[in-house]
């Protein structure tokens, strides 16, 4: 257990993201950034001067063997997270794995497995989840709020030209639009309704085999799910939420959203909009607490997002990519 002190970070993957999420950690009181790792000691060092980060190492594997970190947040292309989570589980430390927390089902029970034997903590970095806008939707969403819910369409999408080689079209990094920017649409989806009945799903490809767009339809008991993601075009990233008696859209771009609305479907179409606190910095402090208040209290997975809800949403990520026909070479 790591009392209630000051925790020490580290980052490996040392990209846009890492760069939010540093400027942010300098946001939450007792954390502190340690040390930082990229595979080029330059790279590292650059990195550390920005954020005032104590220690760079030029390998991960040094950054593992410092005895001073308690957490290492990882922010490396999908197809090294489990590596490197297992890695530094194994080397003890608690880790921050930025989503999805692995390419597969696979994947994720090994790091799960890893987590339990090693007894160090292990949280999918899915941010959204703590955004305070996002958890005030999907909790009204759940509690009755607009009644009964009985369908969600939410999409993420972006225009983006890259070369062919880049990451986000790198099959070999497990690159594409699914595991980029699409887990965000499943994982609200996910978040009201629980895993569904059945999913039907296709794609439409980039040249390298990536997907650059695609769609899959929830299936549930209760209730439908559309969910849409790609690189193609821009869309209005705003979530809906529809129920029996009204219906919630937690306003653009919905998975870092300042604000969502609640419109009564009683006849009225009555408007409520609900304007949360601007977030913190980036929106990143919010799993960085969450992480901490967990070392502090000792648990080894995150009551608001469990090693089984990472599980559990890989699992229709990999259904929605075997229906599209989405392989990784190193599968």
């Amino acid at each position: 257990m790591i009392a209630n002190k000051t925790i020490n970070w580290g980052i490996i993957g040392l990209g846009n993201i890492a760069n939010h999420f540093a400027k942010d950690l300098a946001l939450v009181p007792n954390a502190n950034l340690r040390a930082v790792a990229s595979r080029t000691k330059q790279k590292a060092k650059e990195f550390a001067k920005v954020h005032h980060a104590e220690k760079a190492y030029g390998s991960y594997k040094k950054l593992f063997k410092d005895d001073s970190i308690d957490i290492i947040y990882i922010a490396t292309p999908h197809d090294s997270h489990a590596s490197l989570s297992i890695a530094a589980m194994k080397a003890g430390k608690a880790v921050l794995c930025e989503k999805p927390l692995a390419v597969n089902t696979k994947q994720v029970k090994k790091m799960i497995k890893t987590a339990k034997k090693k007894q160090v903590f292990m949280m999918e970095a899915f941010w959204s989840k703590f955004n305070p806008s996002v958890k005030q939707s999907i909790d009204l969403a759940k509690n009755g709020r607009i009644g009964a819910v009985n369908y969600v369409n939410v999409d993420f999408c972006f225009h983006k030209e890259a070369p062919a080689e880049s990451r986000m079209f790198n099959l070999d990094l497990a690159g594409g639009a699914l595991l980029d920017v699409g887990v965000y649409p499943v994982f609200l989806a996910y978040s009201i309704f629980g895993k569904p009945n059945k999913i039907l799903a296709t794609a439409r490809f980039h040249e390298t085999g990536a997907d650059i767009q695609t769609a899959a339809i929830l299936k549930y008991k209760k209730g439908i799910a559309n969910v849409f993601c790609g690189f193609a075009s821009e869309s209005d990233t705003i979530a809906k939420i529809y129920g029996t008696k009204g219906r919630i859209y937690i306003d653009s771009r919905w998975h870092e959203a300042q604000s969502y609305r609640i419109v009564d479907g009683s006849g009225s179409n009555q408007k409520q909009e609900i304007k949360v606190n601007p977030t913190r910095g980036k929106g990143f402090t919010y799993e960085i607490e969450e992480c901490m208040k967990c070392l502090n209290d000792g648990q080894l997975e995150s009551d608001l997002w469990s090693h089984k809800n990472s599980l559990e949403l890989i699992t229709i990520i990999d259904e929605i990519r075997a229906q599209c026909g989405l392989k990784y070479p190193f599968e």
